[in-house]
């Protein structure tokens, strides 16, 4: 029915298991998880309004914003993967699908405590941030290779929390020069 604006959601969320869950737009592959439910709804609300309109223009705003700042996370997390030494393995390290799964039940505390610290402790995730499920499971897969505790560290380094919240003027690779 054209009128339930979540008619379909279910269905995408019936695709194949295979599916990311990143939400990168124009991405074929990717399924909507606990926190991509937002932005779906936004999408839904903004197509539903004329686009001309002051609502649409604040939403489609909105909508931009946070797939930038989504992004924004994502090449964080890459350039220390990268700079870590995990350049080819970067993009499979943060790749998460639906099929992703904890790697030992124990690590999981370790890895949600490590989430905590990067949260609290350095600006790698902006100040709304809410913390995502997805990089539990990256931590996971950090805390299997041995190489969490470097992650925070290189972390901190890099995007170190300041006074007053603000972030680091320098980029990532700043800190290699």
């Amino acid at each position: 029915s054209n009128n339930n604006p979540y008619a379909s959601f279910g269905a995408t969320l019936a695709r194949d298991e295979e599916q990311n869950l990143w939400s990168t737009p124009h991405d074929v592959t990717h399924t909507e998880a606990d926190d991509d439910r937002v932005l779906y709804n936004m999408i839904v609300v903004r197509n539903q309004l004329d686009k001309d309109s002051e609502e649409w223009q604040k939403l489609n705003y909105d909508i931009y914003t946070l797939r930038q700042t989504r992004k924004e996370v994502r090449n964080r997390w890459k350039h220390i993967l990268e700079d870590l030494g995990f350049q080819k393995e970067a993009d499979s390290l943060l790749s998460v699908t639906k099929l992703s799964i904890i790697s030992d039940s124990q690590n999981m505390s370790k890895a949600r405590d490590i989430l905590l610290k990067l949260l609290e402790e350095t600006t790698i995730f902006p100040t709304s941030w809410e913390l995502s499920e997805r990089y539990l499971f990256v931590v996971d897969r950090l805390i299997a290779l041995d190489a969490a505790d470097e992650f925070l560290k290189m972390a901190s380094a890099v995007y170190p929390k300041r006074p007053g919240g603000d972030r680091p003027d320098e980029g990532p690779r700043a800190l290699q020069s």
